[in-house]
């Protein structure tokens, strides 16, 4: 459940952040292991 929901957030900041195709991923891997590397959702 925890990567479920580090995953939604990541992907509604990177929605928001991101401008392009590759930007948006980008920002969703950086969000991604921010998240996980403070064990916000665990």
């Amino acid at each position: 459940m925890s990567k479920i929901l580090r995953g939604a957030a990541a992907g509604y900041g990177a929605k928001r952040l991101g401008g392009g195709c590759v930007t948006t991923v980008l920002v969703f891997i950086v969000l991604w292991l921010v998240l996980g590397s403070f064990d916000i959702f665990s």
